[in-house]
């Protein structure tokens, strides 16, 4: 028997493959090269069985199926399917809240459209001349009414005197046909109005309601477009480079390796995926004030607000107003005469006639408080999903988009072989992340980006707040963004292009506030006044890259 030297099986040993599975055989890559041919590349190049991987600079340098040009392609195709991703859950988000402030702004502007109909209806029959020498006065009302809910910068209180006055001048001349009023006398009359309140209490009243429903509908309105903006920016946010190798490893390593059929570990996906929208998390503390304060608003609407009966009977309280003054006439005539003097008697004189109340003419507003209540119903069920949306995102797409195992899978792939994922899954938000596994996240250099929409979450939650309780508050920040927003097809441009500039207001709009930290975004909002939004903005940049320079 011939007996071979030591040095033979030494070298017959050192030169066998190094490989992990019992096979001498290289193994097959045609899974591999079927998935690379479906996604768009050339299978040019592309090994037909396992060559050795030390060429690789993502994924485990084991046999590989993949070539340092294949693994490029993959880290690029990752980036751009995780991005896909996150906009594909974002566009679900931003098409909830559109249809959400799609459904509300159609029901109030047909509310509001209802009521201009039912007067233009309604009072020709009941003034005559009172109503058509004046209908642009009453066409006037409704236009601001339409661009302030629309979130033009217009004070409400100073666009309901001005209408008050206006109207309150124009028939008080028609009542006295037999005198020749002047400006200056009117003026004098006006000056009076207050205290002989001519239209009753009508004016206060409406002031008050409609101020409440007014200021509240066009905050919630503008609550969900601003959600939904959000979602939309921070979905367009871009990977990082370190984000963009880890997803790789991640997704399509396993491919590489010969594993096409083993799922990533779902705390491996967890802390990849939690590494990279470390940013994103940090929308969550805001979003949730903002949802939170979308409901408390909603509540007004449907209660104490009582938006459906305050807005749809404009026209039944403007009539009520009428009414007043032409059956107080003579009363308040006089009033007005001892204060200003009496004026002279006019030339021209007419008959009142037709001036007059003609007839009676029942006015009716058809109530859509069913609607109403429905709305706010499936509007809050909804918001109340979307709460945790930033934090639950990480787990939704590793489990309906990645495909990851089940958390005790123990043959799942770990980021290196098939086996357990025994590190710790990472909290939520940048913070958090110093210390992940699978993914190097600076936790100096927050998204600026993203860091903007936290800031205009909490402008538009303080705007809510405000609202809850009936304070008005300034839009011209966002007026550019609410720009074609409701339906305003029924305001012609020669009314909404009107500004209104008599009366003076009795009260300015609240300046913007940060809402409490510590409450829920609706309570106690607006105690105290706070600078502009373009000055938070700033001072939070400045606070952002602060850190940066104090870690160098």
């Amino acid at each position: 028997m011939r007996v071979f030297p030591w040095g033979f099986w030494l070298l017959c040993v050192a030169s066998a493959p190094a490989r992990g599975d019992s096979g001498s055989k290289a193994r097959s890559c045609a899974e591999v090269r079927q998935l690379y041919g479906a996604k768009g590349f050339s299978l040019s190049g592309v090994p037909q069985a396992e060559i050795s991987g030390e060429h690789l600079r993502i994924c485990p340098q084991g046999y590989t199926c993949c070539t340092s040009e294949m693994e490029e392609n993959f880290a690029n195709k990752s980036r751009s399917e995780f991005e896909a991703m996150m906009k594909e859950a974002g566009r679900s988000v931003q098409a909830t809240l559109t249809a959400q402030h799609r459904s509300f702004d159609s029901y109030f502007q047909d509310l509001l459209n209802k009521s201009e109909k039912a007067l233009y209806d309604a009072f020709p029959s009941m003034y005559g001349e009172l109503y058509t020498q004046n209908v642009k006065v009453f066409k006037d009302l409704y236009g601001e009414l339409r661009r302030y809910y629309r979130s033009s910068n217009i004070n409400l209180e100073e666009a309901l005197n001005e209408f008050w006055t206006r109207l309150l001048e124009r028939l008080f001349k028609q009542l006295n046909p037999q005198y020749h009023i002047t400006d200056e006398y009117l003026d004098c009359m006006v000056k009076h109005a207050e205290q002989h309140r001519p239209f009753g209490e009508v004016p206060r009243d409406l002031k008050v309601k409609a101020t409440r429903a007014f200021i509240a509908a066009r905050s919630y309105a503008q609550g969900f477009l601003v959600g939904s903006d959000v979602v939309r920016k921070v979905s367009q946010v871009s990977l990082s480079h370190e984000c963009t190798r880890a997803i790789m490893k991640l997704m399509y390593c396993p491919h590489c390796r010969g594993m096409s059929s083993v799922k990533p570990c779902n705390n491996y996906c967890l802390n990849v995926v939690k590494g990279c929208l470390a940013n994103q998390a940090d929308l969550s503390t805001e979003w949730k004030y903002l949802m939170d304060a979308l409901i408390g608003v909603a509540d007004r609407i449907d209660g104490p607000y009582n938006v459906d009966t305050v807005i749809g009977t404009i026209h039944m309280r403007i009539a009520e107003a009428i009414s007043n003054l032409q059956e107080n006439k003579d009363s308040i005539t006089s009033k007005v005469f001892q204060g200003c003097g009496n004026p002279k008697i006019s030339t021209k004189g007419s008959s009142s006639e037709d001036k007059k109340r003609r007839g009676k003419v029942t006015l009716e507003a058809k109530s859509s408080a069913q609607a109403l209540e429905m709305l706010v119903l499936d509007a809050k069920g909804n918001l109340t999903a979307l709460k945790t949306y930033w934090i639950t995102l990480p787990s939704s797409l590793c489990s309906k988009k990645v495909m990851a195992s089940s958390a005790s899978d123990d043959k799942c792939w770990n980021g290196m072989t098939k086996g357990s994922y025994l590190p710790e899954v990472m909290g939520d938000g940048l913070a958090n992340q110093i210390n992940n596994p699978e993914v190097e996240v600076d936790i100096t250099k927050p998204d600026m980006t993203i860091r903007q929409q936290i800031m205009q979450l909490k402008i538009m939650t303080n705007r809510l707040g405000n609202a809850n309780i009936g304070n008005d508050v300034d839009f011209q920040d966002t007026s550019d963004d609410m720009s074609g927003s409701g339906s305003g097809d029924s305001c012609p441009d020669d009314v909404c292009g009107k500004r209104l500039s008599k009366s003076p207001s009795t009260r300015q709009p609240e300046t913007h506030a940060i809402p409490k930290q510590s409450g829920h975004g609706v309570h106690g909002a607006s105690s105290r006044s706070l600078p502009s939004a373009s000055l938070l903005l700033l001072l939070l940049s400045v606070a952002a890259i602060a850190p940066q320079h104090l870690w160098r």
